[in-house]
């Protein structure tokens, strides 16, 4: 704050200001024009404030400067949770992402409602991915993210549905594997999560998605398409990690369509080999 904002400062430097409450008045002379009409020379009362002030401001400013500077030479430690709101811009928030895997999934997955809502994401990501057209790697993603109460339903129902007709309608050879000259891509990219229900044993997670799908390829009559859909994925508690026991899957909320340009099929084609896909543990 300048001098000129305090009580009895500023440009009208003749206004009589008032004297506590006693009644009586005085006259500001303007600066170097004579002395007050109580007391002898003008004494430097604010100077000694304004000399705070400004040093002040000063302090203020180096630590902000040390603060924002911090996030390039320390991190915290492995055992120190990140504070959500608090992050560095490009820093992620929350606690610690999990450390273990099941084959290429994350897993231990905290026991807390980000924990559930980490677990979602991460499980969208894998039953989304092109893993799941062929029968070996799919049996053990499903072995990975799926509750052993559940894990055989599921796979006779994924059996049943990763049939030759859809491999077709995919573009894929009958058996699930991808003509030559062309590159099969099926990726799933949560764009949030929320839980809905949480238990300390049971959980209900929401993942909102964006999917893509197709063969990317000179010629292919199956181009890669996008899609948006939301995942609600029911899990449980066991042997300390989340699974899931349920997985359904509900078109959109899907946006606008911009006015991106199309890519040709070689620049996807190269996109889907040289940018790989995530995992989340937020």
């Amino acid at each position: 704050m300048s001098l000129g904002d305090e009580h009895g400062y500023g440009g009208d430097s003749g206004r009589p200001d008032r004297v506590g409450g006693s009644g009586q008045t005085r006259t500001r002379l303007p600066e170097g024009g004579g002395s007050e009409v109580y007391g002898g020379a003008r004494r430097p009362v604010r100077t000694s404030r304004s000399l705070i002030t400004v040093v002040g401001v000063v302090v203020l400013l180096i630590a902000a400067i040390a603060f924002a500077n911090r996030g390039g030479g320390e991190s915290l430690s492995d055992d120190e949770p990140k504070r959500g709101g608090a992050a560095e811009a490009t820093a992620a928030t929350g606690v610690k992402p999990v450390d273990g895997k099941n084959g290429m999934i994350p897993s231990g997955f905290a026991q807390s409602e980000q924990g559930a809502e980490s677990a979602a994401a991460n499980y969208a990501v894998a039953l989304g991915s092109a893993a799941m057209f062929d029968k070996a790697k799919r049996d053990s993603t499903l072995d990975a993210v799926i509750a052993p109460s559940a894990v055989n339903e599921f796979r006779s129902t994924l059996d049943e549905a990763y049939s030759a007709s859809f491999f077709k309608n995919v573009g894929l050879k009958a058996d699930g594997s991808t003509p030559d000259g062309f590159t099969f891509i099926s990726r799933t990219t949560p764009i949030g999560t929320k839980v809905t229900k949480f238990s300390v044993d049971r959980a209900t997670a929401e993942v909102w998605c964006t999917g893509l799908i197709g063969l990317a390829g000179e010629g292919s009559t199956k181009p890669v398409t996008d899609s948006w859909f939301t995942i609600t994925m029911e899990l449980q508690w066991i042997s300390n990690d989340w699974k899931a026991v349920s997985h359904s899957q509900q078109d959109g909320p899907a946006p606008v369509g911009g006015d991106t340009r199309a890519s040709s099929a070689e620049e996807i084609a190269e996109a889907v080999n040289g940018y790989g896909g995530f995992t989340y543990a937020r």
